[in-house]
């Protein structure tokens, strides 16, 4: 296959972004600048969901891979105080996959965190997501 789903989806968030701060840039009055300090709370206007999988290094032990993330501070750094954790589940062989909801102007904090803590001891990958459950449910009772 030529082109990558997570690229695709990495794509379409950042054209998301784009555009949302193309239309901020042509109000006559400039929106408030957050910083990761400002502990912004998302809501429905500047929230993101994302998914991300923490893909643990299976050539090393476990205890080794929990040593490595005490060492490098995970366990305190994530997920960033006021970063909504939505879910949180251990996918066997896998590794773990978080979902997380926060203001799309901490995403770059939410970003250099994994970088900072988790690296080494997990690969990461992060996908845009959304709350489909309801439609989903809603569907499917329609169709009975």
């Amino acid at each position: 296959m030529w082109w990558r789903p997570e690229l695709l989806a990495v794509a379409v968030l950042a054209g998301c972004l784009t555009l949302n701060s193309s239309a901020k840039t042509q109000t006559t009055t400039p929106a408030p600048q957050t910083t990761p300090t400002d502990n912004a709370t998302p809501t429905p206007d500047n929230a993101v969901m994302i998914t991300v999988f923490l893909k643990h290094d299976q050539s090393r032990p476990l205890s080794e891979l929990n040593a490595q993330l005490e060492k490098q501070g995970y366990y305190k750094a994530f997920p960033p105080a006021g970063v909504e954790v939505v879910s949180w589940y251990i996918v066997m062989g896998i590794g773990q996959v978080v979902t997380l909801r926060l203001p799309a102007s901490r995403l770059r904090e939410v970003n250099r965190v994994l970088e900072n803590s988790a690296w080494g001891a997990y690969r990461t990958e992060f996908y845009p997501t959304y709350d489909y459950k309801a439609v989903g449910i809603a569907q499917h009772d329609k169709a009975q």
